[in-house]
């Protein structure tokens, strides 16, 4: 089980972050994709109305890199209230000081810049996640490497409902990083993000892949083409590392021994990454004209949903019945 925060498209973060792994495991596993829609509304208090359509547009994204619906279930975090439930009774075994404790709720702070000006739901959202995972008994969750924390909190909370009930309810959740633990953004910032802008996104033409890549950040210490320069925390040989493929690595390290020589330029390299994200890309562009197509999508996400919920249904039942809670 993994999900996704619907606050716009997906990118290469994701795919490497997560998404790769998905497909890996699609035929080993139950595969359950959540979009979590009310949580967007942290980011996108002021304008909610978009985030049905990043929802809808989340969901065309992972159709396109494979993950079929006959594969895998997608479900939508709003029309299952039963998680909303499950979150508010683990908030009960939540300290206050544990859930700001929590380093990437931190990060985002001072990342977004929010000071003291967050709200409640944007603290409680590791209680969220760990209901959005549980409901349906997750066990192993791909993601990328900024969302460990949050797993740890979910970690915690299956223990504590697991000795309540004196037996295994929960699966103790498993964490799989991602082959690339956290793609650098175009930039050179140490986070891809959709609010940054250094996203190069799953749905992006060839033309816009191009653009991306000739104003991506290299080495700040090279002036001239003859410069020896540094392949070591550059975003352009991080990017060839992570998309090409094995046929590609001759040419990947001619590269990089040419450059740290100063003999090669920026452009030439960032032409071959250009042709070498097309390539990765040209299938998900294929797919994506299959599946776009709202009333398809609302399908794909109304079946999937219902099939969550009743298994949501199921596990609240098992909880409150842990709880004491039926009557």
């Amino acid at each position: 089980m993994t999900g996704f925060t619907p606050t716009g498209k997906l990118h290469l973060g994701h795919f490497v972050g997560n998404l790769e792994n998905l497909l890996k495991l699609k035929s080993e596993y139950d595969e359950f994709l959540l979009l979590a829609d009310t949580h967007a509304i942290t980011t996108l208090s002021k304008d909610p109305k978009v985030i049905r359509q990043h929802a809808l547009g989340n969901i065309l994204d992972m159709l396109s890199v494979g993950l079929s619906e006959d594969e895998v279930t997608y479900y939508i975090e709003s029309e299952i209230p039963e998680i909303y439930e499950l979150a508010s009774l683990f908030s009960m075994y939540v300290s206050h000081n544990r859930a700001l404790r929590n380093p990437t709720i931190k990060d985002e702070i001072k990342m977004k810049g929010l000071g003291d000006q967050f709200s409640l739901g944007f603290i409680n959202y590791p209680m969220y996640q760990a209901a959005d995972i549980m409901c349906v008994k997750g066990e192993l969750v791909p993601v990328g490497k900024d969302q460990e924390a949050h797993l740890e909190q979910a970690r915690e909370i299956t223990e504590v409902l697991n000795k309540l009930a004196g037996r295994e309810i929960f699966p103790l959740i498993r964490t799989m990083i991602g082959r690339v633990g956290k793609l650098v953004g175009t930039d050179g910032n140490p986070k891809m993000s959709k609010s940054l802008g250094n996203t190069i996104y799953l749905s992006a033409t060839e033309k816009e892949v191009e653009e991306k890549v000739m104003n991506m950040y290299t080495d700040p210490t090279r002036i001239h083409a003859t410069d020896p320069g540094h392949v070591e925390g550059n975003p352009v040989f991080e990017y060839l590392d992570a998309f090409g493929k094995e046929g590609d690595r001759g040419k990947i390290s001619e590269y990089k021994y040419a450059y740290t020589k100063g003999q090669v330029g920026d452009v030439e390299v960032k032409k071959y990454l250009v042709q070498i994200l097309n390539n990765f890309m040209e299938p998900i562009r294929e797919r994506r004209k299959e599946y776009d197509n709202e009333e398809r999508l609302l399908a794909i996400a109304q079946k999937g949903t219902q099939r969550a919920r009743g298994e949501t249904q199921k596990t609240l039942q098992e909880v409150k019945e842990v709880l004491g809670l039926v009557y």
